[in-house]
């Protein structure tokens, strides 16, 4: 088992966990950019916090999208006593959103032994539509510069 492979596990593990958290069905690519921010790994870290972002702000940012979204259909969390989902009983399943960080992430190297942590990172903030990006652009944050940021830091790696 390769480090990238002991690294991809502890997320998937973790976003597991922020799911069942969420009480979610599924796993979804803001699942996984928690887990990265939870993890600590130091290349992520440094590039989220560039931006300004760790679990817990990544976490209020979610939670503002979550709530724009209702917003724009005309419900508002604070008018209705929106209830929770209920626990799941089976263990939340890789989700879309996921799926396609995930091919995105190793479709970005010609060899597998050539991933890192980042390359999971940047697999995220390459999605152009859908939760992450609301949520950062919600935030104040450019996901393509975030991504341009993550780049640059693999690249300076490679060197």
């Amino acid at each position: 088992m390769t480090v990238f492979d002991r690294y991809l596990h502890a997320i998937t593990v973790r976003g597991e966990h922020e799911a069942r958290e969420d009480r979610s069905a599924t796993i979804e690519a803001h699942h996984l950019l928690l887990a990265i921010a939870a993890e600590q790994e130091s290349t992520t870290c440094q590039a989220l916090a560039s931006a300004g972002l760790d679990h817990q702000a990544l976490r209020e940012a979610l939670d503002r999208e979550f709530e724009h979204s209702l917003s724009l259909v005309g419900v508002s969390r604070n008018a209705h006593d929106v209830p929770r989902p209920g626990k799941a009983l089976e263990p939340p399943k890789m989700g879309a959103s996921a799926k396609l960080a995930l091919e995105r992430s190793f479709s970005s190297v010609a060899r597998k032994k050539e991933l890192r942590p980042a390359h999971l990172l940047l697999g995220i903030l390459q999605a152009q539509a859908g939760t992450v990006p609301r949520a950062l652009a919600l935030a104040g944050i450019d996901p393509a510069d975030l991504a341009l940021n993550v780049r640059q830091t693999l690249t300076d790696s490679n060197e």
